[in-house]
């Protein structure tokens, strides 16, 4: 059973995106699998393929280059940075990333995202108390997926992949994306909570002290995000919401 939380003891909670509130990471892991693989085939034709483990390990909840980044090295391929205009077609960190990045859009835009029926339903509790939310992706299109899941207008801020470049900040597993987004809603982290899904974005929760951090379980485990600093683990966001408190009014944005 999932230990109750007095949720409106804290001034913010802090979400990750995918995986936390939408299941866009399902999106994310078949885009670096299509784009790793046809590129390692290119590279090094009989090298082991890209798998799941390698998007837990190496990518899952960093931001774009720096996962492109941390694979590469794993298989020891060294190849030029490059610079955040470059193209996909380039043999580049950040050419490699960006063609990522069109396989995302693509596929988001074919196919639309609906959130975790869960965290819908946590959301619509949250707006009974007097706490603030706001949202804390690598992703660079935070805010369109949002905006396809219908949840853009619960949050108060959303600082994105293309915000930290902005500001400045560097990515999980370091906390400050986190802190920004506090500041921004006028919470310190010792009256903030982190929910994470990412192994790396625990960690940015556990660095920055933040009151409380959440691992949200959609496969890197249990004891896996235990040890990485997640005080509480749960394998939906819908165990959060305290008994007798459950929405009556159908969730919107949610999966059916």
């Amino acid at each position: 059973m999932t230990r109750p939380v007095a949720w409106e003891t804290y001034t913010a909670i802090l979400f990750d995106l995918d995986g936390v509130i939408t299941p866009t990471a399902v999106v994310h892991m078949q885009a670096w699998e299509e784009m790793f693989n046809a590129y390692l085939q290119e590279k090094t034709p009989g090298a082991p393929a890209y798998t799941d483990q390698d998007y837990f390990a190496y990518v899952d909840g960093k931001p774009r280059y720096d996962g492109v980044r941390d694979f590469l090295a794993s298989r020891d391929i060294q190849i030029p940075e490059g610079t955040p205009e470059d193209a996909p077609e380039l043999e580049t960190v950040c050419g490699l990333g960006n063609r990522k990045n069109n396989a995302f859009n693509e596929v988001l835009e074919r196919d639309g995202v609906k959130a975790y029926p869960g965290s819908v339903k946590f959301l619509d509790y949250l707006t009974t108390l007097d706490v603030r939310l706001g949202v804390v992706s690598s992703s660079v299109n935070a805010p369109n997926v949002l905006k396809a899941a219908g949840l853009l207008d619960r949050f108060e801020t959303v600082v994105s992949g293309a915000v930290a470049d902005e500001q400045g900040l560097p990515g999980k597993p370091a906390p400050d994306t986190f802190v920004y987004a506090g500041k921004v809603l006028g919470a310190t982290p010792s009256g903030a909570v982190v929910l994470e899904d990412a192994v790396s974005g625990v960690r940015a929760g556990k660095a920055g002290e933040f009151a409380l951090v959440v691992g949200v379980d959609r496969g890197a485990g249990h004891d896996v995000l235990t040890a990485a600093g997640a005080s509480l683990v749960v394998s939906d966001l819908a165990e959060l919401i305290p008994d007798g408190h459950s929405p009556e009014s159908p969730a919107r944005g949610a999966q059916q």
